[in-house]
């Protein structure tokens, strides 16, 4: 049986990067609605930096054993459809 803690921890650790995706949601979201078009080198930018970042907290978390290895891979893959659909949206604008 996991302890209790453990299992708390699982969650905390989950739900910290899933605030962290939404947050990357929201900036980009934000960045295309306001400042510059998919196709500028600021908005590639912005973009491969947080993508990157977010993917070495779960890389650690995975480490850690606070988050499963698939669980990490499909909150980076959400999120990679999510922005997709908004790229597309700007795209259509």
């Amino acid at each position: 049986m996991i302890p209790e803690v453990a299992v708390s921890n699982r969650d905390k650790a989950y739900a910290l990067l899933e605030a962290d995706a939404n947050k990357i949601l929201k900036l980009i979201k934000v960045q295309m609605d306001n400042l510059t078009m998919p196709q500028c080198p600021l908005y590639e930018e912005v973009l491969d930096t947080q993508m990157f970042g977010l993917s070495r907290e779960i890389d650690f978390a995975v480490r850690l054993n606070l988050v499963s290895e698939e669980d990490g891979k499909a909150l980076l893959e959400n999120l990679e459809r999510q922005l997709n659909v908004l790229h597309e949206a700007a795209q259509k604008s």
